[in-house]
């Protein structure tokens, strides 16, 4: 499940992309209208929280284009403007919800779960279905199976995988991995990747399954797509 934060504060931009990112989703983030237009309309999303106040394209002119586009994913408007003249506007103009700043993490997270769930069944399950050969991952249950039989997996273990298998037969670098699961600058000389992995491919790679996970010396990891017989 994509999501999209569009918010030039760097700080409650770093906020919703850590909080949406525990909760599973994979997050894209831009600071300005103009990148999130290109965004928006190149990127395969399933929401947008969207501020009103941005540089360069305000979050309006960005809403109007992607409807003029035929772009109906939803999208969640945040704004410090609260009045119910603007929220009235904001989602006439195409918003399918409105938040005012300042928000708890909480309610913003039960906005965007309500916002998924209108969505088809059928669009909400192809976009939160993962698999690589026998190995499956749904991202709205966070459940993973491999030759159909379940894998309990923990936090970081499960963001790690559901990495690789969004990125199936590349060489993920440890700085990659390191980067999108705990999201801040790799330190070179920690082995807190090689445990993780370690555990996870323990899970993966029981002794009746063939491995699937490989190890690229001095590298980093490669998901192949090994089934069982």
């Amino acid at each position: 499940m994509r999501i999209l934060v569009v918010e030039d504060d760097i700080v409650t931009q770093g906020f919703i992309k850590k909080g949406l990112t525990e909760q599973g989703y994979q997050v894209d983030v831009a600071s300005d209208g103009q990148d999130a237009l290109f965004q928006a309309l190149e990127g395969d999303y399933q929401l947008i929280i969207l501020d009103r106040m941005l540089p360069k394209l305000d979050g309006m002119t960005v809403l109007n284009t992607l409807r003029s586009a035929q772009k109906t994913l939803p999208v969640l408007i945040l704004s410090a403007l609260d009045s119910v003249d603007e929220r009235v506007k904001g989602l006439r103009e195409g918003g399918d919800d409105y938040l005012a700043k300042p928000f708890a993490f909480a309610e913003l997270l039960a906005r965007v779960e309500i916002l998924i769930r209108r969505q088809p069944m059928a669009a909400v399950q192809q976009s939160t279905l993962l698999q690589v050969s026998d190995l499956k991952m749904d991202l709205l249950t966070r459940q993973v199976w491999r030759a159909g039989r379940e894998i309990s997996l923990q936090p970081k273990e499960f963001q790690i995988l559901r990495y690789l298998m969004e990125h199936p037969k590349q060489v993920v670098t440890r700085t990659l991995l390191f980067e999108a699961v705990w999201d801040y600058d790799f330190d070179p000389q920690t082995n807190v990747i090689d445990v993780h992995v370690a555990r996870l491919r323990k899970k993966v790679e029981t002794d009746d399954l063939p491995p699937i996970l490989e190890t690229i010396r001095g590298v980093g990891y490669r998901l192949v797509e090994k089934a069982t017989g």
